[in-house]
């Protein structure tokens, strides 16, 4: 549980970095206020077509007496928004750094300069770290849609399809929002996806303290926009504390603790 809490710590220690940096905060701001407003008209269009879509997907339930029909459909309009708010979470960060690698990675470097110590440099060109990103963005988006494929089908379950599967599917989306955010500090270190889902899976807890609480006010309309610098702020944070070498010191450092400038 203590690792669930220094994930945490690192997200809150990553917007107390960005509303301390306020230069850096309204730099990071831009590439999520684009993407908001692509994302913005998607679920729109979502939200008034899920109808048509069911009952276009639901032939055989035509001749169903009620309430089962309204029960079936309206069950499955449910699922399908909260399927694409699934989608949205995870999808709004991988298309918001991928418009922002600039922005981010710029962000990043400065979060390791004013932390101390190496700041590392991938030396690639742009071109090359947009490609990267974009390649591996696919990769963990597949992913994704696979686990939100068997998620929805879960749903179905009676009480554990209401209870159990939405909290399940927060965990994935903290867990691969993590994998994206930290990505932008782990790529500079040199490290590729694989190594970076390695990495990961060692401190599950702490990713999954870091990246839930992240999903879960996601979630909610702009908020994504003003926490997106801290999130990437965070991320750098909680990937210094994945690739430190092991401290000789036995008391664990707080990451709650903000470093001067």
């Amino acid at each position: 549980m203590s690792d669930l809490g220094a994930g945490f710590g690192y997200l809150i220690k990553g917007q107390r970095w960005a509303f301390g940096h306020g230069r850096w905060f309204g730099f990071g701001l831009l590439p999520a206020l684009i993407t908001l407003v692509l994302y913005a008209g998607a679920l729109t269009g979502l939200g008034y077509g899920a109808d048509d879509f069911v009952s276009w997907a639901t032939p055989f339930a035509d001749d169903w007496s009620s309430p089962w029909l309204g029960l079936l459909r309206n069950t499955l309009v449910v699922l399908v928004f909260v399927f694409g708010m699934f989608l949205a979470v995870i999808t709004f960060t991988a298309v918001t750094l991928l418009v922002g690698q600039p922005f981010y990675e710029s962000l990043s470097e400065e979060v390791d300069r004013t932390e101390g110590g190496e700041v590392p440099e991938s030396g690639l060109p742009l071109w090359r770290e947009l490609w990267i990103s974009a390649r591996d963005s696919v990769r963990i988006l597949v992913r994704v849609a696979l686990y939100g494929v068997l998620l929805f089908a879960l749903g179905f379950i009676p009480v554990v399809g209401q209870t159990v599967i939405p909290v399940l599917g927060f965990c994935v989306s903290g867990y691969f929002l993590s994998e994206e955010l930290t990505a932008v500090a782990l790529q500079r270190r040199g490290m590729v996806l694989k190594d970076r889902l390695t990495l990961l899976r060692g401190r599950r807890m702490m990713v999954l303290g870091f990246g839930v609480p992240l999903a879960l006010a996601f979630v909610v309309p702009f908020v994504a926009v003003f926490l997106m610098p801290g999130a990437v702020a965070g991320a750098t944070l909680l990937a210094r504390e994945l690739t430190a070498p092991p401290s000789t010191d036995p008391r664990p450092a707080s990451p709650y603790t903000l470093q001067k400038d």
